[in-house]
């Protein structure tokens, strides 16, 4: 279903609206309208938003913005449903970014859909999609999982989800712990996985790169700058099954020179494919040489005795 700007919203309605997330011109014509038609705003922070409508020039009636955050949002949800189910309209927005990606609105688009309330999107800024789009990193897969743990051992099993995962990764991360979990990731995914890190994305001092996990740490240490902002950690997958072929390749390269364990690793490090199965195919392969090389030595001494 679709509107114009124009008459945009409909009764007992909830809008689910992206706000920027840090170039006030991202906030798109649709946007805008449907934030000055609607009943009330149900907003993260209620001062922030009201600085955004400011800035528009967009009014809300007198109680048209109301605080909807982590510790209110299950009490109230359902306030806001029963004005819906009268017949009110309602714009859900965060901070910055679309509405329920690592911020509140869970609980009341979920009441909304069991209330049988209509949701409509007004789609907009995402950080997670806005980092994947500029990171170099395969985008037909991905998993987004949010803000990093704050604690280390926490964050290092996050980490560990990830080490057979084929799926492109996206975390949010803090200024305050990015250096640490750069540490955690380099400990637990290894120096040779691909990150992208994006900063202050659509702001001033936006900056993005992306390097291997380890030279990415030293990187982000070279200068006191790069520690600061908003950030965005975009994590390679590891090949899946179809890149099977190319590890295989790198395998028996490296098979010439090394031993199997030598090599499985080596192999590992640089496709990203697990280790454990490269150790088992190195050790297959070193089998079948033996072999074949113990099967041409014996052929060489019947033609010699000839």
């Amino acid at each position: 279903m679709s509107a114009s700007v124009e008459g945009e919203v409909k009764p007992g309605a909830l809008y689910v609206v992206a706000t920027p997330i840090g170039n006030l011109g991202d906030l798109s014509p649709r946007a805008m309208a449907v934030l000055g038609q609607v009943d009330r705003i149900a907003a993260e922070d209620t001062r922030t938003t009201a600085n955004l409508l400011s800035h528009f020039g967009i009014r809300t009636p007198e109680g048209g913005l109301v605080a909807l955050h982590d510790h209110n949002e299950a009490r109230v949800a359902d306030g806001l449903i029963r004005d819906l189910a009268a017949g009110g309209s309602l714009a859900l927005v965060s901070d910055a970014g679309t509405p329920l990606i690592s911020d509140p609105g869970y609980a009341l688009v979920r009441a909304a859909r069991a209330a049988e309330v209509p949701v409509y999107t007004v789609p907009g800024p995402c950080a997670a999609i806005a980092a994947l789009s500029v990171s170099g990193l395969a985008t037909d897969r991905f998993v987004f999982a949010g803000f990093l743990p704050a604690k280390s051992v926490a964050r290092r099993a996050a980490f560990e989800q990830l080490r057979h995962e084929p799926r492109t990764a996206i975390f949010y991360e803090s200024t305050h712990r990015i250096e640490d979990s750069l540490d955690d990731l380099v400990a637990v995914l290894g120096p040779e996985r691909r990150v992208c890190l994006a900063r202050e994305l659509s702001k001033r001092f936006e900056q993005s790169i992306t390097l291997t996990a380890g030279a990415l740490r030293d990187w982000q240490r070279e200068d006191p700058n790069r520690g600061r902002g908003e950030f965005v950690l975009v994590v390679e997958g590891v090949p899946d099954a179809a890149d099977d072929a190319a590890a295989e390749r790198v395998l028996r390269l490296l098979l010439a020179e090394l031993p199997p364990s030598r090599a499985a690793r080596l192999a590992a490090e640089i496709t990203g494919a697990p280790r454990k199965p490269l150790y088992a195919l190195a050790m297959k392969l070193a089998s079948e040489d033996e072999g074949e090389a113990e099967g041409a030595g014996g052929d060489g001494k019947e033609t010699d005795g000839r």
